[in-house]
């Protein structure tokens, strides 16, 4: 099909076309269409090139197989959440396992339920990783040796050089900021 033919048909009619007669050419317009827009929103998300292209290639495929089953009616807004949330995805499976298990235990050890803060997204790894960087040095050091790494308290004292005591203070005044930070950014997130 002659590009400057293609470049005039709306993105309305391109999805009215595809309804009509099934043909994934029309969908395939639309997606080289907003190519750079998902490349970008997943470089921006995932920070790596060769990652952006994979998860690119793999929103393609998701859409032209799940298209069918959706009412789009704005595309271009369309696609964007779809890339916004299969790069969220990607994100959480590749750093659940630390900072989940963090704030998991955290909220556990503080009798608070752990689902009130993760479901529905009130806590994102991002803003869990941010947290722990506005903890003092120390503490961060031994939440993550003791969390993550699951290093007993004498191991953690062994790694870094404090005392018993020292160990199990940083630990426990960490997890005390830890919490008071993400309840201060999580009223935020409601605030807004």
């Amino acid at each position: 099909m002659n590009s400057n033919l293609i470049r005039h048909i709306s993105d309305q009619q391109l999805l009215d076309n595809f309804r009509e007669d099934h043909n994934n050419k029309w969908i395939g317009i639309l997606l080289e269409r907003y190519t750079l827009l998902l490349f970008g929103v997943c470089l921006k998300y995932l920070k790596n090139e060769e990652e952006a292209k994979d998860a690119v290639q793999q929103i393609f495929y998701k859409v032209i197989l799940e298209i069918e089953k959706y009412q789009v009616h704005y595309f271009k807004s369309w696609i964007y959440m779809v890339t916004k949330n299969h790069c969220l995805m990607n994100l959480r499976k590749k750093h659940d396992s630390i900072s989940i298990d963090i704030v998991e235990k955290m909220f556990v050890e503080n009798n608070v339920s752990e689902q009130t803060a993760i479901q529905g997204d009130y806590i994102s790894n991002e803003t869990i990783h941010e947290a722990l960087q506005e903890l003092r040095k120390e503490q961060k050091q031994c939440l993550t040796l003791f969390y993550l790494e699951k290093r007993s308290y004498h191991e953690v004292a062994d790694r870094t050089g404090f005392t018993l005591l020292q160990v199990k203070s940083h630990i426990q005044n960490g997890k005390r900021n830890l919490k008071l930070i993400l309840e201060k950014k999580m009223n935020q997130g409601n605030e807004q």
